[in-house]
This record gives structure tokens, C-alpha cells and sequence, in this order.
């Protein structure tokens, strides 16, 4: 048994439904709540007296703790941890809230980043937090790659990678190329490229142009380097995109909470530092959910955050998306909303 299972365990039918009581209350409004006023306002049936002592219990376990003198109770981040880990009852996602996510999400021919940029702005307002995703890595080996006609002087890229991702980027081409010099491009570039990452096959590709060794006319040439130009110059690495920052500024009442969310904040623009989300979600499937100074990227007490792999067609892992705020976060809603999104954007990418 673990010894959250442990700590449970250890808590009698009384002792949850206080514990549970005052998680729901500091949740709901961010405040330390008293006796009597869990005896009033939810219903318990025990004196004010009776709650007095079933919280001393609670405080001495490291539960519950008193923010100030003669104040009332709140929780602990190992007292959330608890409360996430064994007694928090996750709810379902409301049907225009699926639908939501989704609509966002959906629409045709939109670049990767521009999928997901959709995702997390819909997480962001529906959780009302700031959200995050890391996309996919740029060094993954490629699949396919063609180009097609919009207009005079330009073209799509369109690349498929091996882990079944689409990419779009238009190139400017010489003006009046005929189809045949595009057709002929791609599948230049798509036999040498097949199977290689850009970085393995980017090289040859060069030394062969360099050395006229590839049987290709001027035009052809041109568009072949446009294509390079590229994806040579995508950044390395997996990518981090941010949204709904300034929701974090919501709700702050007190000195202590904008100072955290102005670190906080710092530790966002911290890209390199944020990529390790990335590790992090391959440690385990499903969402992770990490409370105050357990959360190793930021070591800050007071923030959460809840973070869920997705995957591609093949079942392998791309990316990872979340949310981020404080340690009261509505995590009954989030977690469905934060998984499910992480679901949408698996079956889209994929």
C-alpha cells in the first residue's frame, strides 16, 4: 500500500468528509473556513466542537494548517496531493463542452501549431487558467513530402512526417513554374528524405545540388531549395506555446499571491525550463498532476498544474498539454477537460 493509500486509509468516515469539506471550500473561494462554519454552511452534522477536534487531528498530520492566528483552516499542498491522489471524484465533461473543444480544434488545413495554438486558447477559457503545450519535435524523421500550386509565384510544402504529423508552409517558387517542376521536386526531395531526419538527409541533399550531381533542370533546382530553406530554418527541438496568462491574475486578493504569479510568470518565459514538460509527460501515461513545490519545473509553493500526454497515430508520444495556476484549482473539472483535450488533439494530429 502507498503511503497516500496509507494516510487514507488512516482517516475515518468523519475525518474525510471534513478533510474533503474543507478542500471544496478553499477551492471554491481561497479562503481559510472554521468550524462553525462548516457546521452551518455544509451541513455537517457535529457540533462546532465536535469539527474543532476532527480538524486538530487533521492539522497535526500535516493536512490542514492555520494561515493565521485564530483563523480558520486550509489545506496543505500535501493535503491536496492527498485529496487529489484518493478522494477527489472527477466529473464528466458537458456535452457543449466536448463540443467546444472540438470546434476549436477542428477546422481544415490548418498547420500543426495552428492546431494546437486552437486547443489550448479553447483549455484556457473553459478552465480558466493559463494554458500550455509543447509540440512536437522537429527531429523526427520524414514520411512524404510534395508540394502544390497556390498562385503565381508560390507554393505549399506540404510534409508528412513518420509519426503521421502534417506540416504546411508556403515558399515564394519563380514565377509561371510548370506543375511538372513541382511534381518532380517533391519527389526528389521525398525519395532522399524518406526514413531521415531533415538533419541526417539536409547535408547530402546540398552536397549533391553543389556538385550538379542531381539530374535536375534550373527550375526544378530553385524549388528544391526553397523547401530546404524551409525546414532548415525550423528551430530545433521540441516548441512551447503559451496562452491565458493574464488568467492568472484573476482572483489575486493578497501581495503574497501577485508575487507568486509574477514568478510564476518569469518561470513561463523560462522556455528551456518548460520543455521539460515534455519528459515529464513521458514518464507516465494519462494526466499528471503535480501540487506546489512537488512540481520540480517551477519550485514554487501556491501553483499547480495538470499536464496529459497525446499521442500520434501510432500510439507514441508527441507532445503534452495543460494548464497552470494556482493549488486551488477546480481539479474535479479540469483533469476530464485537460484529458480530453489531450485525446482531441492525438486523433487530429494522428
Amino acid at each position: 500500500m502507498s503511503e497516500r493509500a496509507t494516510a487514507i486509509a488512516a482517516l475515518n468516515e468523519r475525518s474525510r468528509d471534513i478533510f474533503r469539506t474543507i478542500v471544496d471550500s478553499f477551492v471554491e473561494t481561497g479562503e481559510p473556513v472554521g468550524s462553525r462554519t462548516l457546521s452551518k454552511r455544509f451541513g455537517l452534522s457535529l457540533s462546532p466542537a465536535s469539527i474543532r477536534n476532527v480538524m486538530a487531528d487533521l492539522e497535526e498530520q500535516g493536512l490542514i494548517y492555520a494561515p493565521h492566528t485564530s483563523a480558520g483552516r486550509m489545506p496543505t499542498e500535501a493535503g491536496l496531493r492527498l485529496y487529489v491522489s484518493g478522494l477527489l471524484e472527477v466529473g464528466r465533461l458537458a456535452p457543449e463542452e466536448r463540443l467546444a473543444i472540438e470546434a476549436r480544434c477542428a477546422a481544415q488545413g490548418r498547420s500543426v501549431e495552428q492546431t494546437l495554438d486552437e486547443a489550448i486558447t479553447a483549455l484556457s477559457g473553459l478552465s480558466r487558467c493559463a494554458s500550455l503545450v509543447v509540440a512536437p519535435k522537429s527531429d523526427i524523421g520524414f514520411r512524404h513530402l510534395e508540394f502544390v500550386p497556390v498562385g503565381a509565384g508560390r507554393a505549399l510544402v506540404v510534409m508528412v512526417t513518420e509519426q503521421g504529423l502534417v506540416e504546411n508552409r508556403i515558399i515564394e517558387v519563380p514565377a509561371h513554374l510548370p506543375p511538372s517542376a513541382l511534381t518532380e521536386a517533391g519527389n526528389y526531395l521525398s525519395a532522399r528524405l524518406a526514413g531521415r531526419t531533415f538533419e541526417e538527409a539536409g547535408r547530402d541533399i546540398h552536397a549533391e545540388l553543389a556538385q550538379h550531381k542531381a539530374q535536375l533542370d534550373e527550375l526544378t533546382t530553385k524549388v528544391v531549395e526553397a523547401g530546404l530553406a524551409v525546414w532548415s530554418g525550423e528551430p530545433k527541438g521540441a516548441s512551447l506555446i503559451v496562452r491565458g496568462q493574464a488568467r492568472l491574475l484573476e482572483n489575486v486578493g493578497a501581495l503574497a499571491d501577485l508575487e507568486r504569479i509574477r514568478s510564476l510568470f518569469e518561470a513561463l518565459e523560462t522556455k528551456e525550463q518548460m520543455l521539460k514538460l515534455l519528459e515529464v509527460a513521458n514518464q507516465a501515461s494519462g494526466v499528471q498532476i503535480y501540487i506546489g513545490a512537488q512540481n520540480e519545473l517551477f519550485g514554487l509553493a501556491g501553483c499547480s498544474m495538470i499536464v496529459a500526454p497525446y499521442q500520434n497515430s501510432r500510439e507514441q508520444i508527441v507532445g503534452a498539454i495543460g494548464v497552470i495556476g494556482p493549488t486551488r484549482l477546480n481539479y474535479a473539472r479540469i483533469i476530464p477537460l485537460v484529458d480530453y483535450t489531450a485525446k482531441v488533439i492525438g486523433r487530429l494530429i494522428g
